[in-house]
């Protein structure tokens, strides 16, 4: 790991901070992908039943 001297805690602190936030990102479209996935089944449920 490079030397980062006085920055190291800020710059240690953004990569953490960017990490959390991708992985909310992710964890954010899984929800809602499963989330549509349902209401499709539901959807096609209705049809095929209507």
């Amino acid at each position: 790991m490079p030397e980062l001297g006085k920055y190291a805690g800020t710059v240690l602190s953004a990569y953490g901070i960017s990490l959390l936030l991708l992985a909310g990102v992710v964890v954010l479209s899984v929800v809602q992908w499963r989330r549509m996935k349902q209401r499709l089944a539901a959807a096609e449920a209705r049809r095929s039943n209507g």
